[in-house]
């Protein structure tokens, strides 16, 4: 069997490491190239010594050769993205881009959120955004796939999956939702993220700031009216894990068993969305080192309440990447993803 051959730049970050685990277990895929600037020259099983059967390379430098035929990743930085992904796609190859370069159609909205100029803006109309419940038929033929964000794929899909009752929902959409710190954190050990601050403590950040909230409006009404989305993320001291509580106001009471037959459809479609009975059963431990995202609901009066919870590393951004090369190349969705 020919493996499909796959390139992650920036591979010596959280989420590059995640998915070159996940692409060394792949059976369709043969990882053929590393990159990270910071430990250029070491092989990758010296920097990954906690993962087995890794393939045998070393990491290289971003602006290194990479091996023609190769589809591929950037775990990059913003800025790194906004100047690699356009060189990439104009040598004809497929591009999974991590970072929130290329998420916002909105350049106001965008510039506001990410705090530097997009200068290859043009380039959006290629774009297809890596969220497969939402867009799977276009990813099946896309070449340049923006993933979600951890904290956005948390709230796009509760809200998405309901469908056209989002026309009904009488805004703001306030989200409310908790990150381990490799969610939060960025690529260096910036000491508000380092251990001593978040044991026994518990935080919020990124108040009403936070570059995933233009992304959840965006995406969890696509197909319908925009609403207003308030989104506070808090930073819990554990490692993984995103748990979101939505709360949506409705103008008058709304029947939960509409709310519970859109999930449920979802839940038997969906390859990797789980609906529990009640939110009180919806954790963070359940989706640990999973690709699930889990969701639980109540109502009361005009308003309904979502629980949903998953792995920031893994449904959040390196399992999401899988999913979408799945789709991008043709091997099956779950493929390498429904046992971790």
């Amino acid at each position: 069997m020919k493996q499909t051959k796959i390139a992650i730049i920036g591979a010596g970050g959280l989420t590059g490491k995640e998915l070159t685990k996940l692409i060394a277990h792949h059976p369709g895929f043969e990882l053929v190239h590393v990159t990270s600037n910071q430990v250029d020259g070491k092989h990758i099983r010296d920097i990954f010594p906690d993962l087995s059967h890794l393939p045998d390379l070393k990491f290289q430098k971003h602006d290194a050769p990479i091996p023609k035929e190769a589809g591929i990743v950037l775990a990059t930085p913003n800025e790194v993205s906004l100047e690699k992904a356009p060189q990439f796609l104009k040598d004809g190859r497929k591009v999974i881009d991590l970072s929130g370069t290329f998420r916002l159609h909105n350049q106001n909205k965008f510039e506001k959120a990410y705090q530097f100029p997009h200068t290859e803006f043009g380039m959006m109309d290629q774009v297809v955004f890596g969220l497969p419940e939402l867009f799977r038929e276009k990813l099946k033929n896309a070449n340049f796939v923006s993933n979600p964000g951890c904290y956005a794929t948390s709230a796009i899909l509760p809200i998405a999956l309901l469908g056209n009752l989002r026309k009904e929902i009488q805004g703001p959409v306030i989200v409310d939702a908790k990150s381990g710190v490799s969610g939060a954190g960025g690529r260096t050990e910036e000491i508000k993220f380092a251990y001593t601050h978040v044991y026994e403590n518990f935080r919020a950040y990124k108040i009403l700031t936070h570059q995933h909230e233009p992304e959840m409006e965006e995406y969890g009404f696509v197909g319908t009216e925009e609403k207003e989305i308030l989104f506070t993320p808090h930073l819990l001291p554990v490692y993984r894990g995103i748990l979101a509580t939505i709360y949506i106001s409705f103008p008058k009471g709304i029947d939960p068993k509409q709310v519970a037959e859109k999930f449920q459809i979802a839940s038997e479609k969906e390859p990797f969305v789980r609906l529990y009975q009640t939110p009180e059963e919806v954790e963070i431990r359940k989706v640990q080192n999973t690709n699930f995202l889990d969701l639980g609901f109540r109502i009361k009066g005009n308003t309904l309440v979502i629980v949903s919870a998953l792995d920031n590393l893994v449904k959040g951004a390196a399992g999401q990447a899988l999913q979408n090369l799945n789709l991008m190349y043709g091997y099956p969705e779950t493929e390498g993803l429904v046992t971790l």
